[in-house]
């Protein structure tokens, strides 16, 4: 299963009532939504049909949430559903992270793509092959290790992977604790030091597994209820067939 097929799924599978993508380039992965739907790219070249109601930002993702209403746009301020596709460096994908979380609940659901580089090449931070995830991987790594209130789940989409975060936290305001320390690390220089656990996929999940979990519809129950623990690990329990 591709990236596309695995969106696809999760579109089908969580019903978002909003949806946001950074990166959105040509927009094929932009064109499966059917929601209110804004898509951030400073260069994007739209060459797919979009068949929902759709605001095109031709900005950065770090200009864009810097504005007083980001989501001035939807119907309502929340995210359900997010896609994380911009520049391939570490940094950006995080903090395209933590500008996101800033507008989710605990329903919301936040993927990124490019995620499990297949060579230590693929990975560089300075692109010298055709296909080139950049270190986005480190994102993940920095959510895994600082936050683990989230559920970070590897996917084995092809080319190069997704990772799924359940559980974001609004409350945090877009703020992750260590950051500066961690952009020390983000910022080693090139041939990165890519764990063997990402080269090998061995912590990902088959996506039709993860597809095929009765979390989804859980989460749809769930939507729009207040934030509490209690409602938290009831998410975290209706994952419990796919979470390791």
């Amino acid at each position: 299963m591709n990236r596309h097929e695995f969106l696809q799924g999760l579109h089908t599978k969580l019903k978002p009532r909003t949806y946001l993508e950074t990166g959105i380039n040509d927009g094929k992965s932009l064109a499966l939504s059917r929601v209110p739907s804004i898509g951030i790219d400073p260069a994007f070249a739209i060459t797919q049909e979009l068949q929902a109601d759709v605001h095109l930002v031709r900005t950065t993702s770090d200009e864009f949430f810097a504005r007083s209403e980001p989501l001035a746009h939807l119907p309502i301020p929340v995210l359900d559903l997010a896609f994380i596709d911009g520049m391939h460096l570490a940094e950006y994908a995080l903090r395209d992270y933590l500008g996101v979380e800033r507008f989710t609940t605990a329903s919301s659901v936040v993927v990124f793509d490019d995620m499990l580089p297949r060579t230590i090449d693929e990975a560089a931070r300075k692109r010298h092959t055709h296909f080139w995830t950049g270190d986005v991987y480190k994102a993940a790594e920095a959510l895994r290790e600082q936050r683990p209130d989230l559920i970070v789940l590897e996917v084995d989409t092809q080319p190069t992977g997704v990772v799924v975060v359940l559980l974001p936290d609004a409350s945090r305001d877009g703020v992750l604790p260590g950051y500066d320390d961690w952009m020390d690390v983000a910022m080693a220089p090139d041939p990165q030091d890519v764990p063997q656990a990402v080269l090998t996929r061995s912590r990902a999940l088959n996506p039709e597994t993860l597809l095929a979990s009765k979390g989804w519809a859980e989460l749809r129950r769930l939507r729009g209820r207040p934030d509490t623990p209690q409602l938290r690990e009831r998410i975290r329990a209706a994952f419990g067939d796919v979470v390791r």
